[in-house]
């Protein structure tokens, strides 16, 4: 059955132009006429039956329904691009994965063991994208994800199973300099000083100086930051306290950067294996998985097991 879709050309000039806003420099990006392009986007209109540009003062502008599909075009065209560029590299041998995964987590815990993964399965290339949040499989070409989050987040991820690789500890950390005398402090302490805070978890604070029984007004007063490797770079340099998971602060806390600011430590949030469910696992999801566990399984003892959402 012939598929009912436009021409590659086609989609690449709307793509080029709906990023450029402009014929001209979509032409100049893709070395093709500016005629060239306002033909290919004339037949992707007529074939779609609607408009994606309209004409203003300010150049081309994209229709509310040409703005929607343009996005949907471009995820498919950098799925396609992706898929070629694995099929180039590997010259037909191998496999590839593409993983979505918080970004600390990715640096400081996962692309250190990388080189293990190579000597294990040669063959398997792992990608790796940012994911911070939950997101659907389906919209995203990507294989799977490491994802840190409590069970309550993970159970409503629809469509997933998940695995439970770690459970990190969080302690607050600083720089040496907010320590008189290099003192720990106690809980209560902290409540008077800067903290930092990250971005995807807002409420940390809070719910730690509620656990330790601690009136803190201002537990959520401070700056934000989107990843955890600026949180701990802006407390390194001095800036408050940040309640960090260990695992990706062990480097500073080795060399003294940053050092505990009291005893307390407790329990956080789970790093999780995200999965779509599927009838058939892929064979390189598979390797990968059954690797990533026995990593973890050398670092840390048995993790626990999958669980379904």
């Amino acid at each position: 059955m012939r598929r009912k879709i436009p021409s590659l050309q086609a989609l690449a000039c709307f793509d080029a132009a709906a990023r450029h806003g402009s014929y001209t420099r979509a032409a100049q990006e893709l070395a093709l006429t500016q005629g060239a392009v306002s033909r290919q986007v004339a037949v992707l209109e007529a074939f779609l039956g609607l408009a994606l540009f309209r004409r203003s003062r300010h150049g081309m502008v994209l229709t509310p329904a040409g703005a929607d599909y343009a996005r949907q075009v471009r995820a498919r065209l950098d799925g396609l691009e992706r898929d070629t560029l694995d099929v180039i590299g590997r010259q037909g041998e191998g496999a590839a994965l593409t993983l979505g995964a918080v970004p600390t987590f990715a640096t400081r815990w996962l692309i250190p063991r990388l080189p293990r993964l190579a000597e294990a399965h040669p063959g398997l290339q792992v990608h790796l994208e940012t994911r911070t949040r939950p997101f659907l499989f389906t919209d995203s070409g990507l294989d799977a994800a490491l994802f840190a989050g409590t069970p309550e987040q993970v159970a409503q991820w629809a469509g997933t199973r998940a695995e439970l690789l770690l459970v990190e500890e969080v302690v607050p950390v600083c720089s040496p300099s907010l320590l008189t005398g290099g003192r720990l402090l106690k809980p209560e302490a902290l409540a008077d000083l800067p903290l930092l805070h990250p971005s995807t978890r807002p409420e940390d604070w809070r719910r730690w100086f509620e656990a330790e029984g601690v009136d803190a007004p201002a537990a959520m007063a401070g700056p934000r930051y989107e990843q955890f490797s600026m949180q701990a770079a802006a407390a390194a340099a001095g800036l408050g306290v940040a309640l960090m998971p260990t695992l990706l602060v062990q480097e500073e806390l080795a060399v003294g950067t940053l050092v505990p600011a009291c005893r307390e430590r407790r329990p956080g949030r789970g790093y999780y294996l995200i999965c779509p469910e599927q009838a058939q696992e892929p064979a390189a999801l598979r390797r990968f998985r059954q690797w990533l566990l026995g990593q973890v399984r050398s670092s840390t003892g048995p993790s626990l097991k999958s669980k379904a959402t």
